[in-house]
């Protein structure tokens, strides 16, 4: 999935700049990490993208070009991850009959690469016999608010011995009290968003808990081969309902179970996570780019050209980039959506 714009990493993160085709590791952008790595166990021709064609269409095929074109589904408009997904899903079907299928987010950060291909691969194998909708979950480090949480229901650990777990509940993401009573009770893992399932058994569930998404891409997939216009495919999309898989039919289907992973994922989701990709100086400091510091402890400096000079700083976000300058305490990095909210309000699009 890679229709994101990840506005917490603003003014970084930008319209023509999203976030999936940042390149904050140094190595390459989100996207193609991500298409490395699961490229380990899914051979990449069956490796599918989607993304908005009005955004990211050229961007993703320039930056994601190991993906051949047929395999980027481009959306005609954002409807969120339900439509999102069963997109994909009608596609798989229409071109493999069924298979079990793996659903990524393109942006996300995964440090021991080589557990992930195991728990992924034990996960499909799992999906592919018992046709249950498999999420994965993540063992809490910390008692995170800008996750959302999974609840396990104990009882089944004997059934699947401690690998997979039926799910109690999916809980938003919750305040830090709440949080640290979920971390210390453990009985419950982060939602990663990384889904395993037949894609013959998700469209049953879309069928049962989201029918107005599944007939409406059944409408748009009976057109034959090339006889869907983009004036109709633009129209049938618009009327798919905006509403998230997790909402949608993870919350609600009674053939959910968990599987815990432990692979060092994070889901850079702010400004305030690039702890789990970079590690800090001596001082707690995270710095890219020129930048000279007196007194300045556990604090993110991001220059992408001028030097960057603090004093005094402590716990403090700093981005700087060629027209505009981010600052902000570390624990209201999650705010930054709402500055991009404000620009949009105040007609300041050629910031964002």
């Amino acid at each position: 999935m890679a229709g994101g714009g990840g506005t917490r990493f603003w003014p970084l993160s930008r319209q023509d700049m999203p976030k999936q085709l940042l390149n904050l590791s140094g190595r390459d952008a989100l996207i193609n990490e991500t298409i490395a790595r699961i490229g380990k166990f899914i051979p990449q021709e069956d490796i599918y993208i989607v993304t908005n064609r009005r955004q990211h269409e050229s961007l993703i095929e320039v930056t994601a070009s190991s993906v051949k074109p047929d395999r980027i589904l481009l959306e005609p408009s954002s409807r969120n991850t339900a439509a999102c997904i069963g997109y994909a899903a009608f596609q798989i079907v229409k071109s493999y009959g069924d298979g079990v299928m793996c659903v990524f987010p393109s942006d996300h950060y995964i440090r021991d690469e080589g557990a992930f291909s195991v728990t992924l691969t034990d996960a499909a194998r799992r999906a592919s016999s018992t046709g249950k909708l498999i999420t994965i979950g993540i063992k809490p480090t910390l008692p995170s608010t800008g996750y959302g949480y999974i609840k396990l229901l104990r009882a089944s650990e004997a059934e699947y011995n401690g690998a997979f777990f039926h799910v109690d509940e999916f809980v938003e993401k919750p305040n830090y009290d709440k949080a640290k009573s979920f971390v210390e009770s453990g009985d419950y893992l982060w939602n990663s968003g990384i889904f395993v399932w037949k894609a013959s058994t998700i469209l049953d569930n879309f069928r049962r808990f989201l029918p107005k998404v599944y007939n409406k891409l059944d409408e748009i997939f009976k057109y034959p081969d090339g006889s869907l216009s983009n004036e109709k495919f633009e129209e049938l999309y618009s009327e798919i309902p905006n509403i998230s898989i997790d909402y949608g039919i993870m919350e609600r289907s009674d053939e959910v179970m968990v599987m815990p992973g432990d692979f060092g994922w994070n889901d850079v989701g702010s400004w305030d996570s690039l702890g789990a990709i970079y590690p800090a100086d001596d001082q707690g400091n995270i710095v890219n780019g020129e930048n000279i510091k007196l007194n300045t402890k556990n604090s993110i400096i991001h220059s992408t050209g001028r030097l960057i000079a603090t004093i005094g700083l402590d716990n403090m976000i700093v981005v700087e980039t060629k027209d505009t300058l981010l600052v902000c305490p570390k624990d209201k990095a999650q705010d930054v959506k709402q500055i991009v909210d404000l620009l949009k309000e105040q007609g300041k699009g050629h910031y964002l």
